[in-house]
């Protein structure tokens, strides 16, 4: 785990070199290796396609072009870095923007350096990383809104009752595991649910079928 091919390789993009400073001190721990430096989108591209990191971790706002324009850049030139939004602002614009552009994770800069450290390895591993209570917090704003009209219901693959079932559970925020225990099933089996069911809602991700489960109304 610690040889040179475990690396995980990061590039940070941030318009303030004082929050790349802070960044960089934050980060040092095994197998993370920070391999470049962006102070605006454009720059963030350029080093991101010329350098292939694992992670970006991307903020938002930024001159010129801003993090989630080259998020977008990133995913229409196939690059296979993993973005992580790290933002100062609860914006439910910026994450659904952030996640329709192929984020895999979005966290707050007030985060504690062992969560940005654990959603670091955890986006490594292929897991998506958003902030909890934020998410929640978004996803209880969505309930209270009408349904997205650009998102018809007749586009969606109709569910089975368990798959609404887990569906419901995974907007909740339960793990495999939890929803596993709660319907009484194999943890293996759950999985397979999930698969199929973002298969069917076309995201690729839990957050993201969280999300347009809510917009679609799909979970209430």
């Amino acid at each position: 785990m610690s040889s040179e091919n475990s690396a995980i390789t990061l590039l940070i993009a941030d318009d303030h070199p004082m929050v790349r400073a802070g960044l960089r001190s934050m980060l040092g721990a095994p197998r993370l290796r920070i391999v470049g430096e962006a102070s605006n989108g454009e720059e963030a591209v350029r080093l991101t396609l010329a350098l292939a990191p694992t992670i970006v971790l991307m903020d938002i706002r930024m001159p010129g072009m801003d993090g989630i324009q080259a998020l977008e850049a990133l995913k229409n030139a196939k690059s296979s870095a993993r973005v992580i939004m790290l933002t100062t602002y609860r914006s439910t614009t910026y994450l659904l923007r952030s996640l329709s552009a192929g984020a895999v994770g979005f966290v707050l800069k007030d985060i504690a350096r062992e969560d940005l450290l654990a959603a670091i390895y955890a986006v490594a591993s292929g897991v998506s990383m958003v902030d909890s209570q934020f998410l929640q917090s978004v996803l209880r704003n969505l309930e209270n809104e009408p349904g997205d009209k650009d998102l018809p219901l007749e586009s969606v693959e109709p569910l089975t009752a368990r798959e609404k079932d887990i569906l419901r559970l995974i907007v909740e925020g339960l793990t495999n595991q939890a929803i596993a225990q709660v319907l009484n099933l194999s943890p293996g089996t759950v999985k397979g649910y999930t698969h199929t069911i973002l298969q069917k809602l076309g995201t690729n991700d839990r957050t993201q079928a969280a999300v347009k489960a809510i917009r679609l109304g799909l979970v209430k």
